[in-house]
C-alpha cells in the first residue's frame, strides 16, 4: 500500500513538472484519497485528478485515474467553493448527477473528457443560479475558486455515498515543458491501475 501512495505522489509531481506556460490555460492537480474526505475515511483508494481550464475557449478538461476503492463508483463531481482553502465542503459545481460517461460500477478507472463550460448542460443548474445566473458567470466563480484552492474533485461510491476519495485542485507554478509529459504520467498511472485490477 505504501508503494501505491509513493507511486501516486511521484506521478502527481511528474504531472506538475510538465505544465504548459500559456496565459489562457491553467492546469490544476489533485491527489485523491480517503483521508482527504470530509469526514475522513480509511479507504485504501487512490487517484490523481487533472483539470485543465481554458478561459479563452471556456472549456474544462478533466483527466483522472483511480484504483483500489472500497465500493463501486456511483458518481463524480467538482465541488466549489469552500470557505477555507483545502478544507470543508461545498456544493456541486459540475453537471449532475455525474460527469457524462464517468466509469461507474467498478473500483478503478480512467477518464478523459473536455466540457464546453459556456453550455448550461456542463453545470449543476443550482450552481449557475447561485453564481451569477449564467454559465460564463459561473465559470468565473469556479476559476476563482480553483485559483484559491477552494474547489475539489470528489469520487463517490457505494461504500461511501458522500465521497470515498477526494482532493483539492491546486495550480502548480507553470513551467515551459510539454503537455505530452503530463499525459505520459497519466498513462503510466492508468497502466498501473489496469495491471493491479487484472492481478
Amino acid at each position: 500500500m505504501r508503494q501505491l501512495r509513493v507511486f501516486s505522489s511521484a506521478a502527481l509531481l511528474a504531472i506538475a513538472a510538465a505544465l504548459p506556460a500559456q496565459a489562457a490555460i491553467t492546469v490544476y492537480t489533485a491527489n485523491l484519497n480517503g483521508p482527504s474526505e470530509a469526514p475522513p475515511n480509511n479507504s485504501a483508494g487512490l487517484g490523481i485528478g487533472v483539470v485543465t481550464l481554458d478561459d479563452s475557449s471556456f472549456t474544462l478538461r478533466l483527466q483522472t485515474v483511480f484504483f483500489g476503492l472500497t465500493g463501486n463508483v456511483t458518481v463524480a463531481h467538482i465541488h466549489c467553493c469552500t470557505l477555507t482553502p483545502g478544507l470543508l465542503t461545498a456544493g456541486v459545481a459540475t453537471t449532475t448527477p455525474t460527469f457524462a460517461g464517468f466509469p461507474a460500477g467498478g473500483t478503478s478507472g480512467f477518464y478523459d473528457q473536455t466540457f464546453a463550460m459556456n453550455l448550461a448542460s456542463s453545470w449543476n443548474s443550482a450552481y449557475i443560479t447561485s453564481n451569477g445566473g449564467t454559465p460564463l458567470a459561473a465559470f468565473a466563480v469556479l476559476k476563482t475558486g480553483l485559483d484559491d484552492g477552494k474547489a475539489y474533485l470528489n469520487i463517490h461510491s457505494t461504500a461511501f455515498g458522500g465521497g470515498e476519495i477526494r482532493g483539492f485542485l491546486m495550480a502548480p507554478v507553470p513551467e515551459p515543458e510539454t503537455y505530452a509529459l503530463m499525459l505520459a504520467g497519466l498513462g503510466v498511472v492508468g497502466w498501473a491501475a489496469k495491471r493491479r485490477q487484472q492481478a
